[in-house]
């Protein structure tokens, strides 16, 4: 009877070296042993065979869920976004799949689940994209992996918005509510996750961060606009004069403002 044969330690190192995955920057990548796990490494190497990508270079942002890099094609900065597969909160990912009819049916492995976010951020952002908005352009993704257009100029990236010292804090808060308003119509989404953090800051408002974003006919929908519209609010409250959320509510859906502790639907105006 044959012995098991021990698993092999996964080498970061020498799997980067044997898929041929160039890093620009190998000191920049600190946490890629959290990041960069054996599924992961395949879903690069898929990307930079068909060309997607030519380099990965250092870190742009650390979130709960996914580690954004720089990286390289062909000349061209572009974003890569990598859902870490072992320590994203699986719990929080499900709240927002649970009820989107664009995921019926999928299995609820973790691995499912984290491939199934990156495919919905995908999904969310060419949606928004197509209707004109200031999101990130996306380009392929696979796995866990997404491709996007870099948010940002000469290799670094624009600021979040909560760092930036406002011009015309009223100007940008009528372009943020703008926004809502165009996705909401335009895009049948609503962000569910805005705030300072996940707005970018160039020439004019970026927003980004869309995988947890929801189509309006989610059951919860309405409460996470509700969210998102007291976010906004709560940060320019101390920047500039702010609408009544109940308005804002009105103004973006066409509905009378709900009383969510009750019910979900609202009622046409």
């Amino acid at each position: 009877m044959k012995r098991d044969q021990p698993e092999k330690e996964f080498n970061f190192d020498r799997e980067v070296d044997r898929l041929g995955i160039r890093i620009k920057d190998a000191n920049q990548l600190k946490v890629r042993d959290d990041v960069f796990d054996e599924i992961t490494l395949l879903a690069l190497y898929k990307l930079v065979h068909k060309k997607w990508l030519s380099a990965i270079g250092g870190s742009i942002s650390t979130g709960k869920e996914a580690n954004v890099f720089l990286a390289d094609r062909e000349g061209t900065d572009v974003a890569i976004k990598i859902y870490r597969i072992r320590t994203a909160n699986f719990n929080t990912m499900n709240e927002y799949i649970l009820g989107d009819r664009r995921f019926t049916g999928m299995r609820k492995s973790r691995k499912d689940l984290i491939f199934a976010w990156a495919k919905k951020e995908f999904s969310n952002l060419k949606r928004a994209h197509e209707a004109g908005l200031s999101v990130p352009e996306p380009y392929v993704w696979d796995r866990n992996i997404l491709i996007m257009e870099f948010m940002g100029a000469e290799g670094r990236p624009y600021p979040q918005m909560r760092n930036v010292d406002l011009e015309d804090a009223a100007v940008t808060y009528e372009e943020i509510i703008s926004f809502m308003i165009d996705l909401y119509k335009n895009a049948g989404l609503i962000h569910a996750d805005l705030s300072e953090f996940n707005i970018l800051f160039g020439e004019r408002p970026f927003f980004i961060d869309m995988g947890q974003s929801v189509t309006t006919d989610h059951p919860r929908a309405f409460q996470f606009l509700k969210r998102d519209i007291a976010n906004i609010n709560h940060f320019f409250s101390s920047r500039c004069e702010v609408k009544d959320e109940r308005e804002l509510f009105t103004r973006i859906t066409g509905l009378v403002f709900p009383d969510l502790d009750k019910e979900q639907q609202g009622k046409k105006v």
